[in-house]
């Protein structure tokens, strides 16, 4: 019998991608690469499970582990009604509407949303999205972790027709589950069901990652997965980090730019704005620059409640505790020269002031 000469070749040969085949079948468009521009521009095409247009996006730093998809609703239309056992989490990003959720026994629950509304879909409830207006689409932007289900048990009739209410995540009984303000825990940590608008949302400090900057966490709806909004002012930059994979960065106001590089590589740069979204890959720094007039400010949807434990490793490090100290964040006085220079040259550019003078020991401006 002859040796086999390439057993990387035939185990590929051999391999079932649930998810990817799934995706292939959807026959809408497929993002793919480092970063998309302007969500709310992409290309949709039909989309027949959903009943209206659609596209997904696969950006470089999800890591396989979630995935993101863009859906459009016509002016005056509804999608279709679904259910599924993965987690989602919607951020309109323009348009009004309203989305009816239940469970197969118990009351329906109907609240409205409009551009910058935030919600998660509770798992595996029935739910169906409307679009409130007769004369414009409406276009929403969801993160999920179907990938991952899809892979796990590897059977879609699964994952769309399984009847188990999880009623702990979704009581259909109580009436004001997508409607009441949510419980704060400590300083920003936010748990809620539906955030009315993510560009006005009160924030807190943040001074953990420098410069100014404010936040605010969510557990959405009790998943796994997670959600974090920052901002920061006019003039300043946040802290070189990194951390897992996942973490989709959707802009949702100002203008600026992103250095994301693996240690010991040149940088990258991406210049955003609002609508761009960017995938940070897993263990590469990354960090964030207000290039513009206006305080910058963006929603990261990502793995990783601040509740319910998964997939943490042991011994994690902190993404705010300085590298020299085990940590996984890069401190003002430790970064590239180069960074500051170029960020200082790049404010005065676009006719804005740096202001890191009271955080940066390398800052000139006064």
């Amino acid at each position: 019998m002859a040796k086999n000469k390439n057993p990387e070749k035939d185990r590929l040969a051999l391999e079932v991608d649930t998810y990817d085949q799934w995706q292939k079948d959807q026959n809408i468009p497929i993002i793919r690469g480092f970063f998309v521009e302007d969500i709310k521009t992409v290309e949709v095409a039909p989309w027949d499970l959903k009943g209206g247009l659609g596209a997904f996006v696969n950006l470089d730093g999800c890591g396989d582990i979630n995935d993101a998809y863009v859906c459009e609703i016509p002016p005056g239309g509804k999608l279709k009604p679904q259910k599924h056992i993965y987690e989602e989490m919607v951020y309109i990003a323009s348009g009004h509407g309203a989305t009816t959720v239940w469970q197969s026994k118990g009351k329906k629950h109907s609240f409205e949303w409009g551009p910058g509304s935030l919600f998660a879909i509770p798992l595996n409830a029935w739910y169906q999205h409307f679009n409130g207006s007769g004369s414009e689409p409406a276009r929403y932007f969801a993160v999920t972790n179907s990938s991952f289900m899809m892979r796990l048990f590897h059977n879609v009739d699964f994952i769309f027709g399984d009847n188990y209410s999880f009623t702990d995540r979704f009581d259909p009984d109580k009436d004001d589950y997508f409607s009441k303000k949510g419980t704060l825990h400590g300083r920003f940590f936010l748990s809620t069901n539906y955030v009315d608008n993510t560009h006005t949302v009160q924030l807190y400090d943040y001074s953990e990652r420098g410069a100014g900057g404010t936040n605010i966490k969510f557990d959405l709806a009790g998943n796994t997965m997670g959600a974090h909004i920052s901002e920061f002012p006019v003039g300043t930059y946040k802290k070189g980090h990194k951390h897992g994979p996942g973490a989709h960065v959707i802009i949702l106001s100002g203008k600026g730019y992103s250095n994301l590089w693996p240690a010991g590589t040149e940088m990258r740069r991406v210049d955003w704005k609002q609508g761009s979204v960017v995938v940070p890959p897993m263990d590469w720094f990354h960090q964030h620059f207000n290039g513009g007039a206006e305080p910058a400010r963006y929603l990261a949807l990502r793995w990783g409640s601040f509740r319910y434990r998964f997939m943490r490793p042991e011994g994690q490090t902190s993404t705010y505790t300085s590298i020299k100290l085990g940590g996984n964040q890069i401190e003002y006085e430790d970064e590239d020269p180069r960074v500051h220079k170029e960020f200082e040259a790049g404010v005065k550019a676009a006719g804005a002031k740096c202001k890191m003078g009271a955080f940066h020991p390398r800052c000139t401006a006064k």
